[in-house]
């Protein structure tokens, strides 16, 4: 593969890219908007929508939360999003809404404000108009296409808002008893006709870049190697709001064609960049069910709507909860370039395993002309074993203190190979190959997981910090060891969600 860069083009200074979306039955533009705004204070500051609330800043409350979508093959796909953290230009394109946006202007509630009335689900005000939006998504999705609500769905629409201060059960209530009002249900067909009308007319370049192909992005980030690369941005939003940091440059990943898919093959799924953390979860979980738990445990409903997989990978957090599961499962990841090969621009690739792709503390071999396109995940084999498991403050909604997943293949009563992915004990996401060797060609019995216990303690050094000690650390992955030879045998009650 030749390294040779593609020499820039001398282009004019980057220019303010424009920001077009449709709210409250009209398209807002709302000028000069730099790439780092982000959504909250376009919403608060510049159009004085005081109606969305801050509250963290970080993405975790849910107070922000506001809903938006993009029109799919003729229909609206609703989203809850944390506009706290999310910057404004993301939702160029989409339509916009509120906690003042659903009452119709007679004064009729919507049957999400209804049910909460109804059921007494009030909080104290102030964290009152997320939980809104976050049951105006579910009732897009689910209501208003003639599905019901469960607790369970309802949990989990709700994972985003954390506020539990007086009426978090009959908030549950109430969405549990969401019914579909047709006299209030949203007329898509003028804001498709909107959306599709502002999708024709999008610029290429500018100081937020929304590359829509493959060879664009490319071609996009060997012009501009400092620009920051975004893929949902649910932690560089972070970086603009708690590190005040400013981003000059943005190119988003997340309108590009090709990373928007999860592509099937009979050995492995290959998950874009783009595709988001419940799509990629939902795909992972399809091959392998008990997965479905441990991405539910992924952050709340909101940042796995608006995270991507292939961000939540490139950026490397060594507490990132993917990736010591997509070690476990053997994951490549897919680099790729717009180069001069043989004195002709093209895309070139390379395919690295994801346990070789960190070199330290959020650095990767990523190149600056290099763009993480795609995740490679082998499809399992008949005889695989797979525990994944999260160890956390809270249940739902928090960063692990430890996480581990372990792959077995067991035939004829031995272990024929093992993988070990671990998270939170060292400085990137690990791969525990001393403690595998340790376990395979033995027999998985309680001897061969007495010295896998032993090893794995001392094959990492953790730190200790505000979410646990080293030794805390250390101990915990022994114990989840303990947990993986448990169910693997079939030992019943292990996991709080099983049990009654």
């Amino acid at each position: 593969m030749s390294k040779t860069l593609v020499s820039p083009q001398k282009l004019a200074p980057p220019v303010s890219s424009p920001l077009r979306f449709w709210h409250r039955g009209q398209i807002v533009n709302p000028g000069n908007v730099p790439p780092d705004r982000t959504l909250l204070d376009l919403l608060r500051e510049d159009l004085r929508l005081s109606a969305t609330k801050e509250g963290c800043a970080a993405g975790d409350c849910g107070a922000c939360t506001v809903v938006v979508a993009e029109a799919v093959e003729g229909r609206l796909q609703y989203r809850a999003v944390n506009s706290c953290i999310k910057p404004a230009h993301a939702i160029d394109g989409m339509a916009l809404w509120t906690a003042a946006d659903l009452a119709q202007q007679s004064g009729t509630l919507h049957p999400v404000q209804r049910a909460l009335l109804d059921c007494h689900g009030s909080q104290c005000g102030f964290c009152t108009p997320g939980f809104v939006m976050s049951l105006f998504a579910l009732y897009q999705r689910t209501v208003a296409q003639g599905q019901s609500v469960d607790t369970h769905i309802a949990l989990q629409a709700l994972s985003g808002n954390l506020c539990r201060c007086t009426g978090y059960r009959p908030i549950v209530q109430a969405a549990c008893s969401l019914q579909a009002d047709p006299a209030q249900a949203v007329d898509e067909a003028p804001i498709v006709a909107a959306l599709q009308t502002l999708a024709a007319g999008q610029p290429a370049n500018g100081d937020y870049q929304r590359p829509t192909t493959l060879p664009a992005l490319l071609q996009a980030r060997a012009h501009q190697p400092k620009a920051q690369l975004i893929a949902g941005a649910t932690d560089a939003g972070l970086w603009i709001t708690q590190g005040l940091r400013r981003i000059p440059q943005i190119i988003d990943l997340t309108r590009v064609t090709e990373l928007r898919r999860v592509m099937h093959y009979p050995q492995h799924i290959a998950i874009g960049a783009a595709v988001s953390l419940q799509d990629a979860f939902e795909a992972l979980a399809a091959d392998r069910p008990v997965i479905t738990p441990f991405g539910e445990r992924f952050a709340g409903w909101p940042i796995r709507q608006s995270g991507t997989l292939g961000g939540n990978v490139a950026n490397g957090s060594p507490i990132g909860d993917s990736m010591p599961l997509l070690i476990g499962l053997g994951a490549q990841v897919v680099l790729m370039a717009w180069r001069h090969v043989r004195g002709q621009g093209r895309m070139v690739h390379r395919h690295v395993p994801l346990e070789q792709f960190y070199t330290g503390y959020r650095q990767s071999l990523l190149a600056t002309d290099e763009v993480l396109a795609w995740v490679v995940v082998p499809r399992p084999t008949a005889d695989e074993w797979l525990g994944v498991y999260k160890v956390s403050k809270r249940h739902e909604d928090d960063i692990s203190a430890v996480c581990l997943a372990l792959q077995l293949q067991v035939h004829g009563g031995l272990i024929r190979s093992a993988r070990i992915g671990a998270g939170g004990v060292a400085a990137t996401p690990a791969r525990a190959v001393q403690t595998e060797a340790v376990l395979v060609g033995q027999p998985w019995n309680e001897a061969s997981l007495a010295t896998a216990q032993a090893t794995i303690q001392q094959e990492f050094s953790p730190l200790s910090d505000l979410r646990a000690s080293a030794d805390y650390r250390r101990k915990i992955l022994a114990q989840l060891l303990h947990r993986a030879w448990l169910e693997s045998t079939g030992h019943s009650d292990v996991r709080l969600e099983d049990l009654t």
